[in-house]
């Protein structure tokens, strides 16, 4: 018969099996649990990955020649762009042309009277407004200017006093009207000595009590040549400054007669700018007579507002679209026109950016060419550094 101590021997071996088992059973559980869970969720993490590239890659690229590009970046990247209009390299006359100033922005300041330069408030390319004292002169003829007012204002002033006087003479019926009518002419012609004397003071510029001649600008702008300096002394009419408002621009076009004869004022012309983008402008004027040099007409050409990148006196080249001349295409820069997979391609401004799009190309004359198809008037195109797009494109492809 087993005894007390057997019988937990027994038991405690029991439980030491009981708890083995227990222990292998969860562990298997475990095991399969941990197999079913990675089993199951493994493919939807391969979806997902290979679902997100396919959305980012829409976005980024969107359809085939497109090129995003924010509208603030255009002139960081010198991408110049231009509106198309109808035209004809038949039709089209391109000259070189001047840029200068038109009569109301430019002025020549003068002496008005003998004297010596004394001082010199502005230099060369200082700015300067209308009415604005440049210099000062020191001339005897200042005193003579207002010695001449005065005398006219005391002569203004004894033929007032005498014609009130004779008034009241008349008045009483002292003095006949045509003692009257004689003192009031006289008043009149004193005063308007005086006016004329007043005139002539104000144009000299007297200033410092009748001792200097000051020299005014009547336009505002900058000063673009001075031809004096302290201590000189000039003669009246000499000239001492020029001062031209770098707003206000004209164009003069050198033309050949033959063109010239079809131009007429307000054709549509524009002009090429340095840093490569175009400005509209209208023909304002041609001279009915050819240069004695260049044996050629000049064309006047009016800008639309006042562009940046263009300075009195610098070199340009224009084109004039006369009126009634055929229209048969579209005229571009060749730079414009680009080589994408073999096809003639242009850039064409689309909302978030630009938009190749194949064109057919016509002539070419003078870094120009004709589009034919492709393009509509009114389109806003790249005609500057549109080989940076090309490239974009390109390296876009090569990270497909």
């Amino acid at each position: 018969m087993p005894t007390l101590r057997d019988l937990k021997i027994i038991n405690l071996t029991d439980r030491t099996r009981l708890l083995a088992g227990i222990a292998a059973t969860a562990l298997v559980a475990g095991v399969g649990g941990v197999l079913i869970g990675r089993s199951m969720s493994d493919p939807a993490p391969t979806v997902e990955t290979s679902a997100e590239p396919a959305d980012e890659t829409d976005e980024e690229h969107g359809p085939e020649g497109f090129v995003p590009l924010a509208p603030e970046r255009l002139s960081a990247s010198g991408i110049a762009l231009e509106r198309v209009e109808p035209g004809s390299l038949q039709s089209e006359v391109i000259a070189q042309a001047t840029v200068a100033a038109p009569p109301e922005g430019q002025a020549l300041l003068t002496a008005r009277a003998d004297g010596a330069v004394v001082r010199i408030n502005k230099r060369l390319g200082d700015s300067v407004g209308a009415g604005e004292t440049v210099a000062l002169l020191e001339s005897r003829e200042a005193a003579a200017f207002v010695a001449e007012r005065n005398a006219a204002a005391a002569r203004a002033q004894a033929a007032r006093a005498a014609a009130a006087r004779e008034q009241r003479l008349f008045d009483a019926k002292i003095t006949a009207r045509q003692d009257l009518e004689a003192v009031v002419a006289a008043r009149r012609t004193a005063e308007a000595e005086l006016q004329r004397a007043e005139a002539a003071v104000s144009a000299a510029g007297v200033t410092g009590g009748g001792r200097y001649l000051a020299v005014r600008s009547p336009i505002g702008g900058r000063i673009t040549e001075v031809d004096t300096q302290l201590g000189a002394y000039v003669s009246a009419g000499a000239e001492l400054f020029k001062v031209a408002d770098p707003r206000r621009l004209q164009i003069d076009a050198s033309v050949p007669v033959s063109d010239a004869q079809r131009i007429q004022p307000g054709d549509r012309a524009q002009v090429e700018l340095p840093t490569g983008g175009v400005v509209e402008a209208r023909v304002r004027s041609v001279t009915p007579a050819l240069d004695a040099e260049s044996r050629t007409a000049t064309v006047v050409l009016q800008l639309s507002g006042a562009p940046g990148g263009l300075t009195q006196g610098q070199g340009v080249r224009v084109r004039i679209v006369p009126r009634g001349s055929q229209q048969r295409g579209i005229i571009l820069p060749e730079e414009a026109v680009q080589q994408i997979e073999g096809r003639d391609m242009v850039f064409v401004t689309v909302k978030g950016g630009v938009q190749a799009v194949p064109v057919t190309l016509g002539t070419r004359s003078g870094g120009r060419v004709e589009i034919v198809d492709g393009l509509e008037a009114g389109q806003m195109v790249v005609t500057r550094n549109a080989f940076a797009l090309k490239s974009q494109l390109g390296a876009e492809a090569d990270d497909h």
